[in-house]
């Protein structure tokens, strides 16, 4: 073969080729090597309690850990849930957050502690209709002290732990940090200040938007797509969390049931929550 005034063997030919195509093939096992960019969801779909608290650390826990999971979807669709899970999950995300963007998307609702731990992402989306805020506490007091003939104690206190008082003003140590939260996460998009925020009342999406509860209507795919977007990539796969990690679950009632096995919309244990309890039905 001549290439000009030169003579070429097939022999160089073959080299040549093999030169041209090898650093095509190293890019290729490089690029297979190499994981795909990964926008991890992390689902919410019940009460923030010990249980589903956990679940949500261990694969906010993931996400931080593994350098594929380039941005975090929180889909929330809860009604809150006990003062200590909400403030731990709310905590893991602010870390989180510092290192790779999170994003929420509102299903049906994000209320009282589920809006908390929304408002530790860096942008939230819901649906016109979602339920949002009941920003407060509520609180399931304990009874004033009384004696029981067959429990010695060593105060009056030592069943219940606090009078009834204290917990009030702790109700109004939470709800001063429930503010400060939300505060801190919205900045200067909130258009409406504490007497509004703090009145405990609920908000359909749209409402929220003016309000700046939220930043944008959307789905669950415009989430992901803002997540992908903070996050600089282009090219990625959306996957639950909760399968990478490889969690573990465990469940136990949270919410009373009746007797006769109805499952009522507010929790089985006295305590402060963040929880938003939907007026029940007047019998007639």
């Amino acid at each position: 073969m001549k290439l000009g005034n030169q003579e070429i063997t097939w022999e160089q030919v073959r080299h040549i080729l093999l030169w041209i195509a090898l650093p095509l093939i190293i890019g290729v096992l490089i690029a297979a090597a190499v994981p795909k960019p990964v926008i991890g969801l992390i689902h919410l779909n019940d009460a923030i309690y010990s249980y589903s608290a956990q679940d949500m650390i261990a694969q906010i826990n993931y996400a931080r850990e593994h350098p594929e999971v380039r941005a975090v979807v929180l889909v929330m669709d809860s009604p809150g849930g006990t003062v200590a899970d909400t403030e731990a999950v709310y905590l893991e995300l602010l870390r989180l957050r510092q290192a790779k963007p999170i994003v929420t998307s509102v299903g049906s609702m994000a209320a009282s502690g589920a809006y908390y731990l929304s408002v530790g992402s860096d942008y939230i989306f819901a649906k016109p209709t979602s339920e949002i805020g009941n920003i407060g506490v509520i609180g399931y007091l304990p009874p004033s002290p009384i004696i029981f003939e067959d429990i010695i104690s060593t105060g009056p206190y030592k069943l219940w732990g606090s009078p009834r008082d204290t917990y009030v003003r702790e109700m109004e140590m939470i709800k001063q940090g429930f503010y400060q939260a939300v505060r801190l996460g919205r900045g200067g998009r909130l258009e409406v200040g504490p007497e509004t925020i703090l009145r405990g009342q609920i908000w359909p999406g749209s409402e929220a938007l003016r309000m700046g509860l939220i930043d944008a209507l959307g789905a669950e795919s415009d989430a992901v797509a803002k997540a992908a977007e903070l996050a600089r990539v282009g090219h990625y796969q959306a996957a639950d969390l909760y399968d990478l990690a490889g969690v573990q679950s465990s469940s136990s009632a949270f919410f009373y049931q009746s007797p006769e096995g109805i499952t009522m919309p507010y929790p089985k244990e006295p305590g402060l929550y963040l929880l938003y309890i939907p007026p029940l039905p007047v019998e007639k």
